[in-house]
This record gives structure tokens, C-alpha cells and sequence, in this order.
């Protein structure tokens, strides 16, 4: 029998309901790493040549690898100098050193001498700190060492807290590191992103020793050492927004104003977004105005300098309005490479299907050995390759030339190993004739009724 309905009194409060004792307990969120904390007191700025002298002796006293890392002012400074260098070695301890306040810092070069430098994502410190004299002449990578093994996130305070256990507070990572003087809780984030490299080192080079990557590892480790950032080429044409500019003079006019932006920001050493919006630029290409109160009155024409410098703006835009057709900017970019893979097919249907075959095997070997396919090589190596790939046909010639090629462009010699026999394999498929489709058989004609 089915129990009675009681009806609901609205003058009785509601009682609390029962829990049901075959629900699932509720999901307790996991416990949060414990912070990373310095484990000597702060040390102080090192700002004079007495200061510096006493870091270089304790550094060279130090035992084993150098942890380094540099702090810039990305967004708010023009230039990618350090504007601070965190140190730490074994018996020597964490010092931070402001580079602002000296012409450059071969003692401390000196210092380290040929000791192994240890850096997190070392394309962004090295070419600052080589401004300042310092190079390493063996280092070794946390982060390349993680994408080396597979790990899915790489970042320095995501390291620290998969394989030592500690939870990094990440709250000034964007603060503007020109300031001075420098406020204490900027100072021990700087430090403790020293604090615990070289324990990072010490299990990532024991799982690259582990999984047969410390070869790999050691290459890419001396390819990084020489490593120079890649000339801009055309940068403006990264403007945001650009794809809704339409025709050659409002693209010459998106370069003009970009690339007189670049020289005031440059000047002023400010990030060039500071001085002038991307979307101020695209508007102003895109109304292309000639006199200030028709550009100042664009709707979504602003920044610091939209008035500041309106009258070099709108003097721009003039001479681009007056340019002849053949010096305006084309939409495609000149370029030596091979064209975009979407254009393969249209193309060199040949080439596009080297492309897709070489693709497959390469997801499966990045799958295999258990890191991304870029790291097994270089994107744009492998479509150079395959885009013009050598001529000749017979395998052993072709793997030669193949893994010349690859060597040529960059590759080092393990991904040249373990990816030409892929190259190879889709080139000489790729020139496979395509089997002609069935086609289907004619309908026999139906008597009639």
C-alpha cells in the first residue's frame, strides 16, 4: 500500500531532507600541493660592483649546475632585455642580480665558467642574457626535457607540481619587471623559480635516461646553445584583424602605420600596443581618413597615441593614398617555402598525397615513442621535403638525399634517424598511381510493360 500524501503547509518550515544511504559519497575536491617556499632568507638585489664581486666568488665556490633565469618586461617595453637574473647553485645559494645597474656581466660569466647552465624554456632567456655577457657552454632544458617525455603541460609551476610535489604561486608572472625598485613579493617569485631547477633536472634527466632519450635530449641541448630568434619577416602582416582589410592600399596603409608605430615604440622603448592599438590601425587603413578630425573621429581609433601622434598618422595614410598600385603590399606574402597544405591538393595532388601519408606515419610514431610530432620534427622541414623531394626513386639514393635535406634545414641527427625511413616511404608512395575507381555497371534496359 502506498503511503498517504500529506499535503504541504506553507506555515511550517520545511525540514531538511534525508540522505540516502545508497547515494554515492560526495566527491571530495583533492588536496591542494603545499606551497614552494624559499628555503634561505630573501637575499638582497645585487646593484653595486662590490655586491657582484661577492655573488661571482660565491658562485664560483658553488658545486654542480647553475640554475638561471631572467625576468623581461614583455607588454610593457619595447625591448627584450632581463631586468633581473635569478642564479642558484649547490653551496652557493640564490642570488638576484639587476643588470640595469651594470654595463655587463662577464665576472660572473667567469664565474660559472664551464659549469652546466639549467633553464625553463631556455629560447626565451637566452638571447637577454647573452645582451649581458653571459652564455652557457652546456645547459640542460626543463621544458624541452618534458615535451621530450610526453608530459602534456609543461609549464615550470606544472613541472614542480607533478614530479616534486610543490605548488608555485604564479600572480606576477606579467608585472612590469622595469620597475624600480622592485617590490618583495615580485623579488621571492623571482627567486623561487630558481629554487627548485635543479632538483627538476636531476628526475627529468633520470626518465630521459629511463625511456633512451638522453641522446635526444643532449642534441637538442647543444642545438639550443647556439640558438638566435628568427628575423621578423613582413611581422606586420601578424596585425590582428588584418584578414577584414580589403585591397592592396589598405594593406600598404595596415605596413605604414605598423611600421611607424614600431619606430615611436621603439624610441619610447614601450610595447608598441601601448602607443596604438592592432584594431586602430585596421580602422584607420580601412576608412583611410586625411585630415586628424576624421581620424580622431573613427569610431574605435584610440590608445595613448591616437592624438599624441595624429598628425604623423594621418600624414601616413596621405602618402599611401598617393603610392603607385605596383609598391602596395599583396595580400599573399612572398615566400620561398612550399605553399599552405589545404593548396597541396590543387597544386601537386602527387606531393599532397606524400603529405598525408607521411602525416599518418608521423602521428604514429610521436604516438610510439610518446611526445608531440613537431618534437620528432619540424613541421616545416617535413613539408619542404616532401614538396620537393630529391629525385631520385631508388631507396637507399633517396634516404641518402632525403636525410641530407633534413640535415641541411636544421634536423638534428636523431630526427634525421628516425624520420627519413617515413619520408622515404611516403615519397615513394606518393608517386603510386591512383587506382582508377570502379565505375558502375549500366542498367540493363527494362522491357516494356
Amino acid at each position: 500500500m502506498s503511503e498517504p500524501t500529506v499535503p504541504h503547509d506553507p506555515q511550517q518550515p520545511d525540514q531538511p531532507e534525508q540522505p540516502d544511504p545508497d547515494a554515492a559519497p560526495p566527491e571530495q575536491e583533492p588536496e591542494k600541493a603545499p606551497l614552494l617556499a624559499l628555503r634561505e632568507p630573501m637575499p638582497s638585489v645585487v646593484e653595486t660592483p662590490e655586491a657582484l664581486e661577492a655573488v661571482c666568488e660565491a658562485v664560483a665556490g658553488g658545486t654542480g649546475p647553475v640554475a638561471i633565469d631572467a625576468e623581461r618586461a614583455s607588454g610593457y617595453r619595447y625591448s627584450n632585455r632581463a631586468y633581473l637574473i635569478q642564479l642558484r647553485r649547490e653551496g652557493s645559494g640564490t642570488h638576484l642580480v639587476d643588470p640595469i645597474a651594470f654595463d655587463g656581466l662577464a665576472p660572473l660569466q667567469e664565474a660559472i665558467g664551464d659549469a652546466e647552465w639549467i633553464l625553463h624554456a631556455a629560447t626565451q632567456d637566452l638571447p637577454c642574457l647573452r645582451d649581458e655577457g653571459l652564455s652557457p657552454t652546456e645547459l640542460f632544458d626543463t621544458e624541452l626535457a618534458g615535451r621530450l617525455l610526453g608530459y602534456p603541460r609543461v609549464g615550470l609551476a606544472t613541472l614542480v607540481e607533478t614530479l616534486l610535489g610543490r605548488r608555485m604561486k604564479k600572480e606576477h608572472s606579467a608585472v612590469d619587471w622595469s620597475t624600480r625598485p622592485l617590490p618583495k613579493p615580485w623579488l621571492e617569485y623571482a627567486a623561487l623559480d630558481v629554487e627548485v631547477l635543479v632538483e627538476l633536472r636531476d628526475l627529468l634527466a633520470a626518465e630521459l635516461e629511463e625511456t633512451g632519450k638522453a641522446e635526444w635530449a643532449r642534441q637538442e641541448f647543444d642545438a639550443l646553445r647556439g640558438f638566435e630568434p628568427t628575423p621578423r619577416v613582413d611581422a606586420w602582416r601578424r596585425t590582428s584583424g588584418l584578414h577584414k582589410v580589403r585591397g592592396r592600399r589598405s594593406l600598404g596603409a595596415v605596413k605604414a602605420l605598423w611600421e611607424l608605430r614600431d619606430s615611436l615604440a621603439e624610441q619610447r622603448d614601450v610595447t608598441p600596443g601601448r602607443i596604438l592599438p592592432d584594431s586602430a590601425i585596421t580602422v584607420a587603413a580601412t576608412h583611410m581618413p586625411t585630415d586628424k578630425g576624421s581620424l580622431l573621429g573613427l569610431k574605435g581609433f584610440h590608445g595613448r597615441g591616437a592624438e599624441r601622434y595624429s598628425s604623423r598618422w594621418v600624414s601616413t595614410l596621405r602618402e599611401v593614398a598617393e603610392l603607385p598600385e605596383d609598391e602596395l603590399p599583396t595580400r599573399a606574402p612572398r615566400s620561398d617555402g612550399p605553399p599552405t597544405p589545404r593548396a597541396w591538393a590543387d597544386r601537386d595532388p602527387v606531393a599532397a598525397r606524400r603529405l598525408q601519408h607521411a602525416r599518418e606515419a608521423m602521428t604514429a610514431l610521436a604516438e610510439e615513442h610518446s611526445m608531440p610530432a613537431e618534437q620528432l620534427l619540424t613541421p616545416d622541414f617535413m613539408r619542404r621535403t616532401l614538396w620537393a623531394p630529391p629525385r631520385t626513386r631508388d631507396p637507399q639514393a633517396l634516404a641518402a638525399a632525403v636525410a641530407e635535406q633534413l640535415t641541411g634545414y636544421g634536423a638534428r641527427p636523431w630526427q634525421v634517424e628516425l624520420t627519413t625511413p617515413l619520408l622515404v616511404a611516403a615519397i615513394l608512395h606518393g608517386d603510386e598511381p591512383v587506382p582508377e575507381a570502379p565505375q558502375p555497371e549500366p542498367e540493363a534496359p527494362q522491357p516494356d510493360a
